[in-house]
């Protein structure tokens, strides 16, 4: 799971730098009964002729292969957000 989610980090900060002309993003990583790691940007957002690129093929393959999701999404006046969500191993040591 790390590798994924730090792979998924590393392709949305890609994008970022490549694509956004972002002057921030945000990084963000909560844990509840999921892993939600949400990247953001204040750029450009995405096009409405966007196609999905290897990267967020990649991404989403990524997350999917967990059993989770990613979506990618324009943020409301301007930027873009990637989620993915990704389900918690249950700890078997705890349960009785």
């Amino acid at each position: 799971m790390e590798t994924a989610v730090y792979r998924i980090v590393q392709e949305a900060l890609t994008n970022v730098r490549r694509h956004a002309r972002a002057g921030a993003a945000e990084v963000e990583v909560t844990r509840t009964g999921t892993l939600r790691v949400r990247i953001s940007d204040d750029g450009a957002g995405l096009p409405s002729t966007a196609r999905a690129g290897v990267g967020t093929v990649s991404m989403r393959e990524r997350a999917a292969e967990l059993g989770g999701t990613c979506a990618i999404t324009s943020r409301p006046g301007g930027g873009t957000v990637v989620e993915a969500l990704l389900p918690l191993p249950v700890d078997t040591r705890h349960h009785v």
